[in-house]
């Protein structure tokens, strides 16, 4: 999912683009974790997308099982985990009706039923 662009946002698409930024950063951690241990995930994964998903999925049991078996190693730090997606292939860029509506309505809900305190410093 791609942030409004632009300078002069809105509060309802500034908070959405703050609130992606913050769900990216999470999961570009969470995904250097997996990669940290699981070297299929250092490169492309040349797969159907729907096989590509059972591979990530099986790494994050895998992980667990390893965790919840050997416990945690606090001695990781996140610097050893951050990965940045920005260098993988994104295919399709073609903007959608239903990716628009998509954001739209997280943009919504992120100053609604969705909002947290957090957002808005």
């Amino acid at each position: 999912m791609r942030p409004f662009p632009g300078r002069g946002l809105n509060d309802t698409r500034r908070i959405f683009n703050y609130r992606l930024s913050r769900a990216r950063r999470t999961v570009e951690c969470a995904f250097g974790v997996l990669a940290n241990k699981w070297r299929v995930l250092h490169s492309a994964i040349l797969v159907e997308p729907a096989f590509c998903d059972d591979i990530v999925k099986a790494c994050c049991i895998l992980h667990n099982f390893v965790r919840k078996r050997d416990g945690c190693n606090y001695e990781e730090t996140e610097e050893n985990f951050n990965v940045q997606l920005d260098n993988l292939q994104f295919h399709g860029r073609n903007v959608t009706s239903g990716g628009i509506e998509t954001r739209d309505n997280y943009a919504d809900y992120f100053v609604t039923k969705g909002a947290v305190p957090f957002q808005y410093k």
